[in-house]
């Protein structure tokens, strides 16, 4: 039987959640944001947050470490 592993395509946001043992659920639930919207930000290199997302994530994420920049996630 053939078996597939699906390899996901990680963003940077997503590595660092990642990284850090971060499940999206938590900055689900603490930035307030969308499940679609932070899913797609982990997953979708094609896909870049507004300016107000931007600030909530990293908002949330300065929580855990305070040198978090946009610059890390996001092509400024």
């Amino acid at each position: 039987m053939w078996r597939f592993r699906w390899k996901k395509t990680r963003t940077p946001l997503g590595k660092f959640l990642d990284k850090h043992r971060i499940e999206q659920e938590w900055l689900i639930r603490k930035s307030g944001l969308g499940r679609n919207t932070i899913r797609d930000l982990a997953n979708n290199p094609d896909r870049s947050p507004t300016r107000k997302t931007m600030q909530k994530i990293l908002k949330v994420l300065r929580e855990l470490d305070s040198r978090v920049k946009a610059d890390d996630f996001w092509d400024m």
